[in-house]
C-alpha cells in the first residue's frame, strides 16, 4: 500500500512538472512571437523614416531623388579626354563605383566616363558651337552621347547652317557614333543625329517632319569645315 502511494505521488509530481514545462514553453513562444512582431514593426518604421528623409532630401532635384554620389574628378590642367582637349577646371563624372564616391584625387578609367562638364569661362567648341556639357547616352544599347550647346557664347562669325538649325529647335543634340570612346567632333565617327531636343527624335520614324529635320541637320553637320 505504501508503495502505491509513493507511485501516485511520483506520478502527480511528474504531471505538475510536465505542466509547468509546457506552460513555460508556451509563454516563451509567446514572448518570442511578441519580440519578433515588435522588431518587425521597428524595422518597418525605420524603413519608412528613411524613405521620407530620402524624399525630402531629393526635393528640388530634377531627377526626383537624391541619387548616388557619383565619383568625379576636376582637371587641374588641360587634359585629353575622349579625344577632346578639355581645359583646367573641367568636371569629369564617372559611373557609380562601389568603393569611390564624390570628388577624386586622380583620373579614373576613361571607359567609365559618363559626363564632361566644361567650366563656363572655358567652353569647348564642338562643330564650331560652344558646348557646356557632353553626356553619354543612358541607354546602354545606344552608342552615342548628347551635346549641350551654349548659344549665348556663339559669336556671329561662327554661325553656320548647322548651328542655325541646331539652335532653331533646342540646345540638346543627340549624336550616334561608331566608336563610343571618341566624343570629339569627328565626322568620320559620327553616324547620325539621333535627336534635337524632345521635338525631333529618330524614334518617331512615322513623323516625316521630324525625320526630315534630322536629315537636314545631319547633312549640315557633315558640311561643317
Amino acid at each position: 500500500m505504501i508503495k502505491r502511494k509513493d507511485n501516485s505521488k511520483h506520478s502527480a509530481f511528474l504531471y505538475i512538472l510536465t505542466t509547468l514545462v509546457q506552460n513555460t514553453t508556451l509563454k516563451m513562444k509567446k514572448t518570442y512571437y511578441i519580440i519578433f512582431i515588435a522588431l518587425t514593426v521597428i524595422i518597418l518604421i525605420v524603413i519608412g523614416i528613411n524613405v521620407v528623409l530620402s524624399a525630402l532630401s531629393g526635393m528640388g532635384n530634377p531627377t526626383g531623388g537624391r541619387g548616388p554620389d557619383y565619383p568625379y574628378y576636376i582637371t587641374t590642367k588641360p587634359t585629353m579626354v575622349k579625344n577632346i582637349l578639355v581645359p583646367k577646371g573641367t568636371k569629369l563624372v564617372y559611373e557609380e563605383h562601389f568603393f569611390k564616391e564624390g570628388q577624386q584625387d586622380e583620373l579614373m578609367n576613361e571607359k567609365k566616363l559618363t559626363m564632361i562638364a566644361f567650366p563656363e569661362e572655358s567652353l569647348v567648341e564642338w562643330g564650331g558651337v560652344p558646348v557646356s556639357m557632353i553626356v553619354k547616352f543612358f541607354n546602354s544599347d545606344m552608342r552615342g552621347y548628347t551635346v549641350y550647346a551654349d548659344f549665348n557664347h556663339l559669336t556671329d562669325d561662327k554661325i553656320t547652317k548647322f548651328s542655325t538649325l541646331w539652335k532653331s529647335e533646342d540646345n540638346q543634340l543627340g549624336i550616334d557614333v561608331t566608336n563610343i570612346e571618341d566624343w570629339s567632333f569627328n565626322k568620320e565617327n559620327i553616324t547620325d543625329v539621333e535627336s534635337c531636343g524632345v521635338n525631333n527624335q529618330r524614334y518617331f520614324k512615322e513623323s516625316k517632319e521630324q525625320q526630315l529635320f534630322l536629315d537636314n541637320l545631319y547633312k549640315a553637320l557633315k558640311e561643317v569645315k
